[in-house]
């Protein structure tokens, strides 16, 4: 058998070497067109079998993905969340594992999920409307109040076939925009069409559905805040375009100077960048202040000079805790001045996830789009259809928020003791954790006059710096993480916000319920101090 095995082999290697004589001529002489085929066929599949073969690696991996998406960040959900998710696992599969006995989620805007009750009567209408069967019956009257149940008649009238189930028209349901643009007009004091209105799931795809129309390439700018909500950073990355900042003023409360604008505009310009829009978050996020009027006059002048479309964030409209402030739509404002929709495109969002009612989850919202041409239009209405639609419940909510009850309906008193209640109880958690960060040895935090956020800078020792370095993380990120493995507090570091560089700051939400604020506020002296002691200079 030996013997065989040898020769077998021997007679092997001499046809791979007769083969190899052979394949040699060939190539040294002209082929036929058949032939080169043929020799080419064999040769790439006898490759790709070799590489398919030899490789391990599995077809998609961080080198073959789209590189857009690793350059997008998002702070908001980032590392320390993971952390914070983890220790959270930890405490339920092994409690006491920790000097702490929850999780507090300060990182993000999510009221319902701290606590926070939702609106009465928008809930009575949404339950109704998914639900229409119940309307007949006797024992609603003594279960919901009589406008819910009117209501939720007048929308279930607006829907085709009354199917809160099914697609509706891809700028949302004619009737629930004629509502809404018939709210924007209370608001405002001046008309908006309904045909104006593209109803979203929630603010953030319609800020993506702009980007993605404006930004054509690395070349397109977009002029951004710093700190900035880092959607605008990420979706900037995600469709190509450059972040092109302009820094608020911490000295001023945070304030929008526009020569910070002409500043940051002419240096884009230098560097050959095409500005093509202008992001203002009113109130901002994270910084929560609330521009003036003055102020807003001065934007919107700027932009009409420029040709710079305006991209109004205005889904924190209704939170301003300070009675000198009072919010202003960008509309309302470039209609007061006299331009008209020949004059500034602006685009302006609005989301139910925030203001008084916190419906996250919902994923309701809308934009109004002014100031584009029919052409252009067509192809924002084209990329809504891309779509689809919104989800049915959100549009119902974007309708409500923006036509709550009116006073003489049944559910008015109810309402608005709901709604007065929650601004009233964040207005003084504002103010706690404002007065807390303020007491804080090497802190410095500014009012905050809206939204839903402080924004403290923290003068952190250069050994905590140094020490941040060691381990190649930003210095508020060495801090954030601390103070989450101390004390189960969840905050964001200022970096996911863009700061001015040399700076550090987090990211606070004021949303944890108001009997919890003692404990949050003591658990953070305690780490503060012992953080400040540690790595004291």
């Amino acid at each position: 058998m030996m013997r065989k095995f040898v020769s077998d082999r021997a007679g092997r290697n001499i046809i791979l070497v007769r083969s190899f004589h052979h394949l040699k001529q060939l190539l040294q002489r002209p082929l036929s067109a058949t032939q080169s085929r043929f020799l080419s066929s064999t040769v790439l599949d006898s490759t790709s079998s070799m590489a398919s073969s030899n490789s391990s690696a599995p077809p998609v991996n961080l080198d073959t993905i789209n590189p857009k998406v690793l350059k997008c960040e998002y702070a908001v959900r980032g590392e320390i969340v993971t952390l914070a998710q983890t220790l959270q696992q930890e405490l339920q599969s092994k409690p006491g594992s920790h000097p702490f006995d929850e999780i507090l989620y300060c990182n993000i805007g999510n009221p319902q999920s701290l606590g926070q009750e939702p609106i009465t009567f928008f809930r009575e209408v949404l339950s109704l409307c998914d639900h229409p069967a119940i309307l007949d019956r006797s024992e609603t009257q003594g279960l919901f109040s009589a406008d819910a149940v009117e209501r939720a008649w007048q929308i279930l009238d607006q829907i085709p076939g009354r199917a809160t189930g099914a697609y509706s028209h891809s700028q949302g349901i004619k009737g629930l925009r004629d509502t809404i643009a018939a709210g924007i007009e209370a608001r405002d004091g001046f008309p908006a069409d309904p045909n104006d209105i593209f109803l979203t799931d929630g603010a953030s795809p319609a800020v993506h559905a702009m980007m993605q129309l404006l930004i054509r390439s690395e070349k397109d700018g977009i002029l951004c805040p710093i700190p900035q909500y880092p959607l605008y950073s990420a979706s900037i990355a995600l469709h190509g375009g450059t972040l092109v900042p302009y820094y608020l003023d911490e000295a001023t409360g945070w304030g929008l100077e526009v020569s910070e604008l002409e500043k940051q505009l002419d240096n884009a310009k230098s560097k050959g960048v095409i500005v093509r829009a202008l992001v203002v978050i009113n109130p901002g996020n994270p910084t929560g202040q609330v521009l003036a009027e003055e102020n807003q006059r001065g934007i919107v002048e700027f932009c009409k000079k420029e040709r710079l479309v305006l991209l109004a964030d205005e889904v924190y409209q209704e939170n301003v805790y300070v009675p000198e402030k009072t919010f202003h739509s960008f509309k309302k404002i470039s209609r007061s001045l006299g331009y008209g929709e020949e004059d500034l495109s602006l685009v302006s969002f609005q989301s139910v996830s925030k203001g008084f009612y916190g419906e996250c989850g919902k994923r309701g919202g809308y934009m109004e789009v002014t100031g584009f041409n029919a052409d252009v239009r067509e192809q924002i209405y084209k990329m809504a259809s891309v779509n689809l639609c919104s989800n049915i419940s959100g549009q119902i909510l974007a309708s409500l928020v923006m036509s709550p009850p009116k006073v003489g309906d049944e559910s008015y008193e109810s309402f608005s003791a709901e709604k007065e209640g929650i601004l009233a109880s964040l207005a003084r958690r504002a103010k706690a954790l404002e007065d807390a960060f303020n007491n804080l040895e090497g802190v410095s935090c500014n009012k905050a006059e809206g939204a839903m956020y402080l924004f403290p800078r923290i003068y952190l020792p250069q050994k905590a710096i140094k020490a941040a370095e060691a381990v190649d993380i930003a210095p508020d990120a060495f801090y954030c993480r601390r103070l989450l493995n101390a004390t189960g507090i969840v905050v964001v570091p200022g970096s996911g916000f863009g700061q001015v560089p040399g700076t550090w700051h987090f990211r606070c939400t004021i949303l944890p319920q108001e009997d919890k604020i003692p404990a949050i506020v003591s658990r953070l002296t305690d780490f503060h101090q012992g953080f400040m002691d540690e790595f004291r200079d």
